[in-house]
């Protein structure tokens, strides 16, 4: 049911046999949460005919930039491989069985009638260390206060601890971003661009939205034409994303490499 990169692969190729239904979300989305149950309901009514498969935006933004999403909850059904938009934002259950009655009518005419057995998604994840599991916990709950200072503590008994160091900077990066409004603050970046808070929070939006390469673009240009204590805070700020990001996505050493140019 949930899907990393991996088992994405998988999930595509359902679609040559029935719908493949992808709802793009966030679990600190209120609206992703309650749609995401509203699916799986109707879905599950259905007896095979459609498979759920849910992603987490902010946790792979790769798929998420497939879908060249904009704005979460975002749900599409790939039917033999093709994307197919069924709806953004919060919907239904109503709304939900009449999109799927339209789906139900392209599978038909696309040749596609049987069923499948439930999908199995993401294999299950080793328990997580008491600390990082406190944190994950506090997240599922809008608590980023308490996800931070579990994070600080695991750090604090382990300096070396990358998978905590990340996570700190995860819950920093949602911190930041849950009280802006997207609209307002791309507005706001573009009439005052030399304001850095105004850019920094754009970057940071771009990322949660999966805009990697746009977020990681806007800082790179940032630090070459700033000095002193702005452009090391903006170079501070790039090597908290290029951790979140992960540091082998081919996007952050193609970043890293930019500004290497602009520092050296």
């Amino acid at each position: 049911m949930e899907l990393d990169e991996a088992a994405f692969q998988q999930f595509v190729g359902l679609s040559q046999r029935v719908p493949a239904i992808v709802s793009l979300g966030s679990p600190r989305v209120p609206a992703s949460t309650e749609l995401d149950a509203s699916l799986r309901k109707l879905v599950d009514a259905r007896g095979g005919k459609f498979v759920l498969g849910l992603v987490d935006a902010e946790a792979r933004p790769q798929i998420a930039q497939a879908f060249q999403a904009q704005q979460i909850p975002l749900v599409v059904a790939l039917v033999n491989g093709q994307p197919v938009p069924l709806f953004q934002g919060p919907a239904g259950e109503e709304q939900i069985e009449q999109v799927f009655g339209q789906l139900e009518q392209l599978a038909a005419q696309q040749g596609l009638g049987g069923t499948v057995p439930p999908f199995a998604g993401a294999p299950a994840e080793p328990a997580l260390p008491p600390l990082h599991q406190k944190a994950v916990d506090a997240i599922e709950e809008g608590d980023y206060a308490a996800a931070e200072a579990a994070y600080m503590q695991a750090l604090n008994e382990k300096p070396n601890d990358h998978e905590a160091q990340v996570g700190l900077y995860q819950v920093r990066l949602l911190s930041r971003t849950q009280n802006l409004d997207l609209n307002q603050a791309r507005a706001e970046a573009a009439s005052n661009p030399d304001d850095l808070n105004a850019q920094l929070n754009v970057a940071d939006l771009d990322i949660v939205g999966g805009h990697v390469e746009d977020a990681f673009s806007r800082l790179v240009s940032l630090v070459a034409r700033l000095a002193d204590e702005d452009r090391e805070r903006v170079r501070r700020r790039l090597v908290e994303l290029y951790a979140v990001i992960g540091t082998n996505d081919p996007r952050v050493a193609a970043s890293r490499q930019k500004l290497a140019r602009v520092l050296f």
